[in-house]
């Protein structure tokens, strides 16, 4: 059975930091492609956070994430990470992972193989 399975969120204060952890399994990391996304009101559109590519190792990042965000994998702990630095109330959301096999990055993908139940990030004073 296929599972993306994310945790670490939690509340945070403004300029804190969080890192988020996609577990896999039912399948191994290596050759897929993990998006981080995130949702902040249930009737909006998901939105792109970032991409580690599993075809060529490259990232991408959403112009809200450079530089305060950072995706990273273990492939050998079947793992995906988003490390989230400076964060402000703005990124309050549900945050989610998805994955699809061999493809290089590309923020305006929307086509996706397996997807988490995603984990809850509130930045608040």
């Amino acid at each position: 059975q296929v599972r993306l399975v994310e945790s670490g969120g939690g509340s945070v204060q403004p300029g804190g930091s969080l890192r988020l952890s996609c577990v896999v399994s039912g399948f191994t990391l290596s050759g897929w492609t993990i998006n981080w996304f995130r949702q902040q009101d249930p009737g909006k559109d998901r939105e792109v956070v970032s991409c580690s590519s599993g075809k060529n190792g490259n990232t991408d990042y959403s112009a809200f994430a450079k530089g305060r965000f950072t995706a990273a994998r273990d492939d050998a702990k079947n793992t995906a990470y988003l490390q989230m630095n400076s964060l402000k109330p703005e990124d309050t959301a549900v945050y989610f992972c998805a994955a699809v096999y061999w493809t290089s990055c590309d923020l305006r993908s929307r086509y996706y193989d397996y997807w988490g139940q995603g984990t809850q990030v509130t930045v608040s004073s």
